[in-house]
Order: structure tokens, then sequence, then C-alpha cells
């Protein structure tokens, strides 16, 4: 089971920062840098930011590349509200395309700005920006990549250097006005906009999606779907008639399927990290449109599907898919109650584990629970994006299971007597691994943090 928190703080000294999990992180970095180790844990103490944005270990300093409300430099608008999932691209000579989400519903402060031939339904405020950047760093332009998509949290990268950006809601049009559907995935090309335009990839499925996974050797997209009420989300797999097959290639269609854990209803009781399960089957979505029944309330049969609350982050490593769900509470209905877990489902041999439980088990207000965004650092590591409560960090995880604090958010959205800060959101690298790009939900601004990375 996992440790307290407070076992946490005390074995790595970090005061006031820590998450507590147990699990064989090992395994997540096979076959990198980190299975080397590291000769100590993280990068020291967070040095307080005298601008009061973003505090980092000493060595680390930062770049604010853009802050929503600020001109494009397009020309279109503003920078759009709430900076969510992201990827980092690799452009020509040396420069990186960043394609940022924003999780935009109808109140939304500042829209995503409609474009021509790149937007969906005019009464959508979602959908994604991209930025350019120099082989310095320095951004050279920044745009509307897909616009008048309705709450686009996350999404993943594509092996030919796109991005799908994915549709937190399920509303028909005629809801919060909504003209069109929304559920959808959209695919985002960051160099050529315009190539891949605003077309729904409608076989994957109209549901809560969050976040997507490609396995490069045959092009099967594995998808979660982030369902906070009962009845909860499902694990998908597309299985693409055209696999592999390049940028608009999703838009051939495809057959949706999701998981069946045999004798797993619902992952919320599974607690004890290295539990597997194999024979994992895969069953056919009746409508994956969702015509007139939400697909995770649809018949999958006498054995049903299994569910999950919270199914956030998705992506692939070595031969495996691994993916996250942020929290369960059976005061919501879940089976059982954790603070996060990180699965890994391994399609050859039809197995599904359980690698990481979050804690924390006493002080539900300290930073630590509920994990959101993750990646994997190049050279080895672990970093995670929280969405809970209290103070909001990023932080790393090495393969021994050490956890250490990476950033602190210090943009105050609270007051000064009840303080509250925005989420941490989108984290991803540089194609050179020498970058870590990350957003802050709110104030929506996204970060370029530069340092002494090890491996």
């Amino acid at each position: 089971m996992s440790a307290t928190r407070r076992q946490i703080l005390a074995r790595t000294g970090a005061l006031g920062a820590g998450i507590a999990f147990s699990g064989a992180l090992s395994e997540l970095f096979a076959g990198t840098a980190a299975a080397q180790g590291l000769g100590h844990v993280g990068h020291g103490p967070l040095v307080p930011d005298p601008n009061g944005l973003l505090d980092l270990p000493k060595g680390f300093s930062y770049r604010v590349l853009s802050r929503e409300g600020e001109p494009l430099r397009s020309g279109e608008g503003a920078v759009p509200s709430h900076h969510d999932g992201m990827t980092a691209l690799p452009g020509g000579h040396g420069r990186v395309h960043l394609v940022r989400n924003h999780e935009n519903r109808p109140t939304a402060t500042h829209p995503v700005p409609a474009v021509e031939g790149l937007t969906y339904d005019p009464a959508g405020k979602g959908g994604c920006t991209a930025l350019t950047l120099d082989a310095h760093g320095r951004v050279l332009d920044e745009r509307v990549a897909v616009a008048g998509t309705a709450v686009n949290c996350a999404g993943g990268p594509t092996p030919w250097g796109t991005w799908l950006t994915c549709e937190e809601t399920e509303d028909r049009a005629g809801t919060n006005g909504y003209t069109k559907d929304h559920g959808f995935v959209f695919e985002v090309d960051p160099a050529d906009p315009h190539r891949t335009g605003a077309v729904p990839l409608t076989a994957m499925g109209r549901f809560q999606h969050e976040a997507v996974a490609i396995d490069p050797r045959n092009g099967i997209v594995y998808e979660t779907e982030d369902a906070f009420l009962e009845p909860f989300g499902l694990f998908y797999r597309f299985l693409p008639h055209r696999p592999l097959g390049g940028a608009g290639s999703l838009r051939a269609g495809g057959r949706l399927q999701a998981m069946r854990v045999p004798g797993v209803p619902d992952l919320s009781p599974v607690q004890e990290t290295g539990a597997s399960f194999d024979g994992v089957e895969w069953v056919d979505v009746p409508d994956p449109l969702a015509a007139q029944t939400p697909v995770r309330l649809q018949d999958f049969g006498p054995q049903g599907v299994t569910h999950a609350q919270k199914l956030e982050g998705c992506y692939w490593g070595g031969r495996c898919v691994y993916f996250v769900s942020s929290f369960a509470r059976s005061a919501d209905g879940s089976a059982a109650d954790h603070y996060g877990q990180i699965w890994r489902y391994d399609p050859a041999a039809r197995r599904l584990t359980l690698v990481i439980v979050f804690g924390p088990d006493t002080d539900v207000q300290l930073p630590g629970e509920s994990p959101d965004n993750i990646c994997l650092a190049p050279g080895g590591g672990l970093m995670v994006c929280e969405d809970g409560n209290g103070a909001q960090y990023v932080f790393g995880v090495t393969r021994q299971g050490e956890v250490y604090p990476v950033a602190r958010g210090r943009q105050n959205i609270g007051t000064p007597e009840a303080p509250e800060w925005g989420e941490f959101a989108g984290v991803t690298f540089s194609p050179d691994g020498r970058t870590m790009y990350v957003n802050c939900y709110t104030p929506g601004t996204t970060f370029a943090v530069t340092g002494p990375w090890r491996g």
C-alpha cells in the first residue's frame, strides 16, 4: 500500500512538497538512460521567484512565452484562456512547434478567435493555438490552429508530427448555444493548420475525451474518457482503416472498442501495485456517435465493460500504453477511494497492470494528490502535473520511486487571506530534451524552463 505523505516528506526533506505513492517505476523507464538512476534526488529546493510567477530550483530559469489576453502575433485576436494539454513537435532548422489546447467553455473570458477554414462551430470557444520557436527558443509566431471546438482538454501527438486535440464534453447542438454536436477528436498540423482544418474524427467516438496515445508499430489509437460522475468513463482503442497513414488518415474511419477486464467492472478497488489481469478483451462500441445514448451507458452485453473515474493522461512508452486515473471517490459512486493510479496495458500479452498508486493517506490540503498530465522526461524520469487542492506543483519521479519538486506556481488567483493557485497542465519537453514547457491553466501562461537537466 502507499506510504503516507508525511513519510515521503521525511524521506525527501522537501518541506511542504511531496507525493505519497507506491509502485515499480523502473519498468516505466526500461531501456532508457533512466535505468542508470540518479546520483541524488532532484535538483534541490525550490527558490522563491521574486516576480511571483514560478518557483524553480537553483540554476534553473524560465521565460514566459505567452499569456492569456495578450495579442496573438498573427493578429487574429487575443491569446485565449485556460491553457491545458500541450505537445512540442520538431520543425525545420532547429525550430519547435508548440501546440496548446484551450479548455474553453461558453463563458471563457478569451475565446479562441474564429478563423476562416479553421473553425468547426462558430459558437465553440475552445480550440488550439500553435507557437513556433526558433533554435534559440524565441517565439517567431503564435496563431490559431483550430477553433470552434469546446473544452479542449488534453490529446496526444501522432507518429507523423501532428497533434490530436480532444473535446472533454458531449454537448449536442442546441446545448449552451452550440450549433453542432461536440465530443470529438480533431487533428492539428502546427506547421500548416489549414492542411488539417477543423474536421471532427467522428469514428473515434463522441464522448468526454481526455487524452490519446498511438502505438507507433501498428497505428492503434488508445483513448481515455474523463467522466467525473457515475457512470464513469471507459478506456478505448481505435483500429484505423489506414493505420500510420499520415496527416488526415484518421478521417478514413475505423473501429472503436472499449476495454473489458473480465471480473473487474471498476478499476478503483485495485490498489496493490503490481496487480495484473490477463485476458483483457475489447468490445465493439455499438454506437460511437452516441446518437441516442452516451457511449459509457450503451449495452455491451451481459459481461459489460470496465469503468473508472477520471481517466486522464495517456501516453505510449516502450511496448505498452500507460493511462492515469486521477482519483476515485466513493461519494461520487466509485467502488473505492484513491488519490491517483497509473495503469499499464501490454497489448502483446493482453495484460493490464497497476503500476503506481498515489497518496496522500493524510492531509489532502497538502500538494501531491490527483495526478493529471504526465510525460516521460528525456533521459529518464516522469514529470507529473497535479490538479488537486492547495499549492500546485510539477513533480519529478525517479525510477526508484523518489519524488522531488520541479516547479511551484506562484500566481495567486484567490485572495491574500484565502490564496489559490492555478493547476499546471501540458508538461512536455523540446525534441532535444533541453527545455521543459508547461502551462499554468489560470491565468493562462506558457513557460519555457531551462537549466541543468541531468541525463
